[in-house]
């Protein structure tokens, strides 16, 4: 009988220490377009956001299934970023694989993508809410089937001209811009690891419209 009550506490215990591992894992998901002609663009701020902070860790993204991949850990937390490889409008499929198979919780979720309807910069973190016209966002949602997932929205501004959308989003920054986006980087790559170490609630009180 001890073996059995024994045997029993080492499963419950192995089972804990399980779920308490797969919580301090974190999915980061950055939206862009692969291809060098759209390295540089608006869309792709995701892919850039991801970029510097996996630099900043000196860490490599790796060729992988539907996209690239890099880790790295801070303080027992493990950050898998990702960049998928599926153009945007199926990004939705590469989150949806990795997400499954490293078994990470919907809430260590974090999708980082581009806004329209911010100012240049301002970033802002939210629980849920709608894809609000986001091919990327859109398909994630579907894919999903909620629309609560945590998202990082970058403000890109929307300074163009009446049918000029698409032009401005996959356009190139101005040199204005380019000249702003080492500091907004490094702000943002402190919110990505925020997220992850002192939870989302802080976070956003810490750097939403900062």
């Amino acid at each position: 009988m001890c073996k059995f009550w024994n045997n029993l506490f080492r499963r419950n215990k192995k089972s804990e220490t399980t779920e308490e591992n797969l919580m301090k894992k974190f999915l980061i998901v950055g939206l862009g377009n692969i291809g060098l002609e759209y390295a540089n663009t608006r869309h792709n701020i995701g892919f850039k956001i991801l970029d510097f902070l996996a630099e900043s860790q000196d860490v490599i993204f790796e060729p992988n299934r539907l996209g690239d991949v890099a880790r790295f850990k801070i303080k027992g937390r493990t950050f898998i970023l990702l960049k998928p490889s599926t153009y945007m409008n199926l990004s939705g499929k590469s989150v949806l694989y990795w997400l499954t198979k490293e078994k990470v919780p919907l809430e260590n979720l974090l999708i980082v993508t581009d806004d329209l309807n911010l100012p240049f910069g301002s970033l802002r973190l939210k629980i849920k809410g709608s894809d609000g016209g986001h091919n990327g966002l859109k398909d994630i949602q579907d894919k999903l089937n909620t629309t609560k997932y945590n998202r990082f929205r970058f403000g890109i501004s929307n300074e163009f001209n009446k049918g000029r959308q698409i032009d401005y989003v996959l356009g190139e920054w101005t040199k204005e811009e380019v000249n702003n986006l080492k500091e907004r980087l490094e702000k943002s790559s402190e919110l990505i690891k925020s997220y992850a170490l002192a939870g989302i609630n802080n976070t956003m009180n810490a750097f939403n419209g900062k």
